[in-house]
């Protein structure tokens, strides 16, 4: 009896080493093919895709809520530990019953290979990598889960009597573990996980190509250049965000686990549809010699909670995006065109769909290649993204733009639509308390109070601050630069000892003030006070 615990045991733990080591070779085989046939097709991340668009609206804004930016990092911790799960279960298995296990690894295999194909621009062959990775994984279970038996591949037998003085090497009967074999195998598998893994993921993440057209790109003046940022636009205040949103530390929400590395030699638009009756087509240098524009413009997220920090604000360079709609043709439906949706494509497949209406009646709607001076970087959608300013970005701001379509709302849902949000999504006039932060302990006295508040195309008129729940009190406003920009404002605040809490409200151009009832995000943006409690000693 305690043998057989002992190889009960021993079973296990081999099964369970076996079963990693070949998900992790399965893994490797799939990122070095996927070097050939494109990152997108890997099995991480089209599985991952796959889960991003079958995930239910309340769980993504969980996670949005919780991880921020880094949602996708933990989508795919999450996916690997799920793997490694699969893997040691389907390793015990081999160590028992062989094709059980091998077939286990098929299943992986099949899901990965489905749910490429499946990808809104997937194609047959981003089956391959997962395909391959299966039959690697599926190889390397079965030697080694035939080591842990002694059912491995023998040694070579030779005809006749052996000559004098050679030695045979003997294979371990069946059923008796092959230390050896095992050690042998295991190590080779490890290496070539560790080697190619890191060789393909590398090689998947960085497209040599794409990064020298960026470097290449020489953005010309534009034609119409913003003005300099008003002196007074910038409070300074310790504690706020710039008015100017650095690249690095601009906001970053899709649905991209792999950022599209995009090849702006190689790259295309198209615009064509209902109402264009001169499809346009143009290459990245085309666009560039076309006349361009240069705006302030503040981008706000519609998963942008009461307080949140899915807002930034940038200098943006681009081509009009109504001149080119224009020249194809394109009227807008209040002067008889037949669209009313502009549905942008992106090369990763994602759609997004903009008024037309909304797009032609005079706002600085554009296709942006520049971003604070330089070209877009690839996480804020090089070579061109759409921007359309005081309409949410899941409606107006494409990234990886490659497709420019006329339809209309009744017979075309994009992507977000189709998950429960509005169609239409004017951004949400609102306001942010930036310091002090939340549970800050004060000292009595004159506090500063400050923060940004936004109304892109409308503008900000004024932003109120109150204490406990008592009288309205006008803060100070900063200079506005633009309607289309936050603009930041101050309160001093003369803090007495105990715990206080201080809300916010704006109104906006309109005369409409935000109001107090909170709402979610979905279907189109959330709604309420800014708040913050603080302790004043």
């Amino acid at each position: 009896m305690p043998c057989v615990k002992r190889n009960g045991m021993r079973e296990l733990l081999l099964g369970t080493v076996s079963g990693e080591l070949a998900a992790a070779v399965s893994l490797a085989a799939a990122e070095l093919v996927a070097i050939a046939v494109g990152p997108q097709a890997s099995p991480v991340t089209a599985i991952g895709g796959t889960a991003i668009d079958a995930t239910p609206v309340e769980v993504k804004n969980w996670a949005i809520r919780h991880f921020g930016t880094s949602d996708k990092l933990v989508l795919q911790l999450g996916i690997v530990a799920t793997l490694a799960l699969f893997a040691a279960v389907v390793g015990v298995l081999a160590a028992y019953h062989r094709p059980a296990g091998v077939a286990g690894v098929a299943v992986f295999g099949a899901v990965g290979a489905v749910a490429a194909v499946r990808r809104p621009v997937g194609v047959w062959t981003d089956a391959f990598p997962s395909l391959v990775g299966a039959l690697a994984g599926a190889a390397v279970l079965w030697l080694l889960a035939g080591r842990i038996r002694g059912q491995g591949p023998s040694a070579a037998d030779d005809a006749g009597s052996p000559s004098p003085g050679y030695r045979q090497e003997v294979p371990p009967p069946v059923g008796v573990f092959d230390r050896r074999g095992f050690l042998m195998a295991a190590s080779a598998a490890a290496a070539f996980s560790a080697v190619g893994g890191t060789v393909g993921r590398r090689l998947n993440s960085t497209n040599a190509a794409a990064v020298a057209s960026r470097d290449s790109v020489k953005l010309p003046a534009p034609q119409s250049a913003a003005g300099r940022v008003p002196a007074g636009a910038d409070l300074r205040i310790p504690g706020m965000q710039p008015f100017t949103t650095p690249n690095a530390s601009f906001y970053r929400v899709d649905t991209a686990l792999t950022v599209p590395q995009v090849d702006a030699g190689t790259w295309r638009l198209r615009i064509h549809g209902k109402g264009v009756t001169e499809p346009l087509e143009f290459t990245y240098q085309e666009l560039l010699r076309r006349p361009l524009i240069e705006r302030d413009i503040t981008l706000t997220c519609v998963s942008n909670e009461v307080g949140g920090r899915y807002a930034g604000n940038a200098r943006w360079i681009g081509v009009p995006l109504a001149a080119l709609l224009k020249e194809a043709g394109v009227r807008p439906p209040s002067a008889g065109g037949p669209a009313d949706q502009l549905v942008a494509r992106s090369v990763d497949g994602m759609t997004l769909g903009s008024p037309v209406e909304t797009v032609l009646d005079g706002r600085d709607a554009m296709l942006a290649v520049g971003m604070n001076g330089e070209p877009l970087p690839f996480t804020h959608g090089f070579p061109v993204r759409m921007i359309v300013p005081g309409l949410y970005g899941y409606v107006s701001a494409c990234k990886w733009l490659t497709d420019l379509e006329l339809t209309t709302f009744a017979d075309f849902d994009a992507y977000w639509v189709r998950r429960s949000w509005s169609p239409q999504a004017p951004v949400k006039t609102s306001s942010r308390i930036d310091t002090p932060r939340p549970f800050a302990s004060l000292k009595a006295g004159p506090v500063p109070v400050a923060g940004v508040a936004w109304a892109q195309h409308r503008g900000i008129d004024r932003t109120e601050v109150r204490i406990d729940g008592g009288a309205w009190q006008a803060a100070r406003p900063a200079t506005e630069d633009t309607a289309d920009t936050w603009r930041q404002w101050s309160y001093l605040w003369d803090a007495k000892p105990g715990s206080h809490r201080i809300e916010v409200r704006a109104t906006d151009r309109t005369g409409r003030t935000q109001t107090g009832e909170r709402q979610g995000t979905v279907p189109d943006g959330s709604t309420g006070w800014h708040s913050v409690v603080v302790t004043v000693e």
